[in-house]
Formats: C-alpha cells, structure tokens, sequence
C-alpha cells in the first residue's frame, strides 16, 4: 500500500526569511501559527546587533547566494537595525523588502503603537524574549558587568526604564527582565505585545510569494 505524500515547494516557489537571528524563534512561531508551510528560514548571526555596520555587507551576501541557490522569493528579516540606510540599499539592489521600521523594538509594538510613545522612551532600555534569554550572553558578559558591576553606571547611567517587550507570557522571562532593572537601578515596565507587525509582515510576504 502506498502512502501519500503531501509534496514540499521546491527553492523557487518557497519565501525565504533571512532574519537576524535575534528573531529565528518569533519567525518560527508565526510561521506555525499561520501554517506557513512555504515559509524557510535562514539566519545571520545574532551578534551582528553589535555590529550594524556589519549588517548590509552580511544581507548582500546572504541574498546573492540564495539567488545561486534557486530562491527568487526572499524578504529580509531586519528593519534598519541602525545601519543607517545601508540595508535598504542592499534591499534595493537585489529588489527585495525588509520589515518595516528602524528596529525590532518598534515593529514588535507596532510602529503606530511605538511612534506614540517614543519621546516618553527616549530613556528607556528595550528588552525582548530573546534579550532575556540571552542576558548574560549579550550584557552581563561583554561588557564585564559580571566582574565589574561598577560600569552599570558608565552604561545604563542615562537611562530611566527599563522596557520588557514580551512577545510570550513566559515568567522565567518576566523574573530576567525584573531582575536586570533592579539591577542595573531602573524602573520597570512590562508591555505585552506579541508578535506585533512582523505576524502581518510575515503574511504579507508570504501571500505574494
């Protein structure tokens, strides 16, 4: 007896995300939630939010080697993510979109939601499930706040709050980012969003792939 089975879209049919990897578990999961079964997923190295220069040179590889690999459906998973423009010039050359907005933080909330409260966030530190996740990785370590809690000042000084921008309702996460503002000396604030616009980002792109 032979079993049927359901037929996978080649490279040329599928929408590939090349995301920053800061996203790869949001991507996933809005991926799943929306049964996007032509959705593939690659990612650059997570570590490139340290280095935004970095980011475009990165993209413009990225692209031009799924193009040699048969892809012609491709959006990239960055908003400007401070490269000053760059990215959208890598975006234009290979005649791809990215997401919307200057980074993550926005397009989690919602960029109508964000430009409302951006001059009350001007002195705000923004967290995510993945910056939460990652804490120890992304701050405690590189910047030496585990041996030398006194550079929290020279860091974090000119900030005010600390915003934790929960894409789930995870309370290990919830304990992280409580933890990080009492000890970096900020007020807290939690701000349950979701996926925000990279779900419709997401769909858009996948719709038209």
């Amino acid at each position: 007896m032979s079993v049927a089975r359901k037929q996978q879209p080649d490279q040329g049919d599928r929408l590939l995300v090349i995301a920053c990897g800061m996203i790869a578990r949001e991507v996933l999961a809005v991926k799943e939630q929306l049964a996007l079964d032509h959705l593939a997923l690659t990612c650059l190295p997570a570590e490139l939010h340290f280095y935004p220069d970095r980011i475009a040179p990165a993209m413009d590889k990225a692209i031009e080697k799924a193009k040699a690999g048969g892809y012609k459906h491709i959006f990239v998973g960055y908003a400007d993510c401070g490269t000053g423009g760059m990215l959208d010039r890598v975006c234009e050359k290979h005649g791809v979109e990215r997401m919307t907005g200057p980074h993550c933080f926005a397009f989690y909330q919602g960029l109508e939601a964000y430009e409302k409260l951006a001059d009350n966030d001007m002195m705000s530190f923004y967290m995510t499930d993945f910056l939460c996740r990652q804490f120890d990785a992304f701050f405690m370590k590189p910047l030496g706040l585990d041996k030398h809690p006194e550079l929290i000042k020279d860091y974090f000084g000119n900030y005010q709050k600390l915003v934790y921008i929960a894409q789930t309702d995870d309370p290990e996460l919830d304990k992280v980012a409580e933890k990080a503002a009492k000890m970096l000396g900020l007020t807290y604030e939690r701000r349950s969003t979701g996926y925000g616009d990279l779900t419709t980002e997401l769909a858009s792109a996948a719709a038209h792939a």
